[in-house]
């Protein structure tokens, strides 16, 4: 390769990176390109500019495309399904209700976070938000409470499990990338994650919702408040399905910490029901038993769930496997580390470094995903090099860093402008700056974690 304006070969690499990545930024966010077509695009372009052989580029290319997506692709699959039984059989509705009325209407701001981060843990946000509405609708009718003070702890709880907590797809790329321990990621996350949702959530939601007044689209309203529903599921089988994921996961790494050289043959079977794709398997189909046969779903209208379901993760998928396929030019071209030999002798904070990454791709591209998935690519060579840094709260960190500032950019800011009837500078004051109080609590206390660890 040749190098650019006397720079040497490491800094020439750095160069056409940056080129690229704003190159990639540019396409998505001003030109509305295909995320999935772009990021090949730009994986082929980087490869090529790097001085790498066009075989090679390809190899590189098709190599970290399957890579990455050998166990995501399933867990995304797999997660869609489990969040579509619960969608169908009522159960987000039965632990909603069940909540306030444990928790009473006055405090029913706080029911709506853990209800926004239970039902987070096996649907995508998306879908989230979807479950979800209809139930932010009722009870602040029943309440007569603000609309923003009821749905922003879910929306909170909801963001906060889809950027942090495995086994979601965001974390789990980090989680894969960085080679981190799933059970430590997952207790982090959850440690890091509550006292976080909190402070964006019902104390964020309560003042602003007494700042912002907002009514339901009449069209939605009238549609949820006429809707009857059938007798519900019960709570304690709602929660055991929706939680056997991450129960089976944490049983898995519990062994391992009790056993780590694995001979006694109980841990190995807690290493095989704790892998996120059996747990995830044997959870889909305890969904299919306790939200369907019993709640008298016949096989056909099951299979019909699971099947319909599948459509609109095509492109998430593909995303993901774009990024994929970018990371590994950025690591097969010495770009991995060029930066992290420059990240090394800088002396910058990984968990930062891997937040600040994360954050500047999200802001530019929209996508949580993408700013995910191409940091993991930049952040994993800068890893490698800082021995001592807990790669859990990396993981984490590059999580909090791809929710801030969700603006005009993101489709998740237009779908929950529309919901909530809100005006776009209405938006920005309520979603947008709930991810990046979000963000940026989440980041304090990840560096407040990594103090101890």
């Amino acid at each position: 390769m040749n190098t650019l304006f006397g720079l040497s070969h490491q800094g020439t690499l750095l160069v056409w990176t940056l080129l690229v990545i704003i190159f990639l930024i540019v396409l998505i966010s001003k030109f509305k390109w295909n995320p999935f077509v772009t990021l090949l695009i730009s994986a082929l372009l980087l490869g090529l500019l790097s001085g790498m052989k066009a075989s090679d580029v390809i190899t590189s290319v098709t190599s970290g495309l399957g890579g990455t997506l050998g166990t995501i692709a399933i867990v995304i699959g797999l997660g869609t399904m489990l969040g579509k039984m619960m969608a169908e059989s009522g159960g987000a509705e039965r632990i909603a209700t069940t909540l306030i009325d444990k928790f009473g209407e006055k405090r029913v701001h706080w029911a709506m976070m853990i209800v926004g981060f239970v039902v987070g843990i096996p649907v995508f946000f998306e879908v989230g938000v979807i479950l979800l509405i209809p139930i932010v609708f009722t009870v602040a009718r029943k309440t007569k409470m603000s609309l923003l003070q009821i749905g922003i702890p879910i929306l909170a709880g909801l963001s906060t499990v889809h950027g942090l907590v495995p086994p979601h797809p965001a974390p789990m790329i980090a989680i894969d990338a960085y080679q981190a321990d799933l059970g430590r990621t997952i207790l982090f996350s959850l440690i890091v994650g509550l006292p976080t949702a909190i402070i964006a959530g019902p104390l964020f939601g309560k003042f602003i919702g007494k700042r912002i007044e907002v009514t339901p689209p009449e069209n939605l309203a009238k549609q949820f408040a006429e809707k009857q529903t059938s007798e519900l599921p019960g709570f304690g089988i709602t929660l055991l399905t929706i939680l056997m994921p991450v129960i089976l996961m944490l049983t898995g790494s519990i062994a391992d910490i009790i056993d780590p050289e694995g001979t006694q043959g109980f841990t190995q079977f807690c290493e095989f029901i704790g892998h996120e794709v059996i747990a995830l398997l044997i959870s889909v189909v305890f969904a299919f038993f306790t939200l369907g046969f019993v709640r008298g779903f016949s096989k056909e209208q099951i299979s019909k769930f699971s099947s319909e379901c599948l459509a609109p993760t095509a492109t998430i998928i593909l995303i993901i496997g774009g990024g994929g396929a970018f990371k590994q030019v950025l690591i097969n071209s010495g770009v991995g580390d060029a930066i992290a030999d420059v990240a090394a002798h800088a002396h910058i904070n990984v968990i930062l470094f891997a937040w600040f990454t994360a954050a500047l791709i999200r802001v530019a591209t929209g996508s949580a995903t993408v700013a995910m998935t191409t940091a993991a690519g930049i952040v994993a060579p800068v890893l490698a090099l800082t021995p001592g840094t807990s790669v859990e709260l990396v993981v984490l960190a590059t999580g909090a860093g791809s929710l801030v500032l969700s603006h005009v950019n993101d489709a998740g800011f237009w779908m929950i402008k529309e919901f909530f009837n809100m005006s776009v500078p209405q938006t920005l004051k309520s979603w947008t700056a709930m991810e990046t109080i979000l963000s940026v609590v989440a980041l304090v206390f990840i560096l407040i974690l990594s103090t101890f660890i």
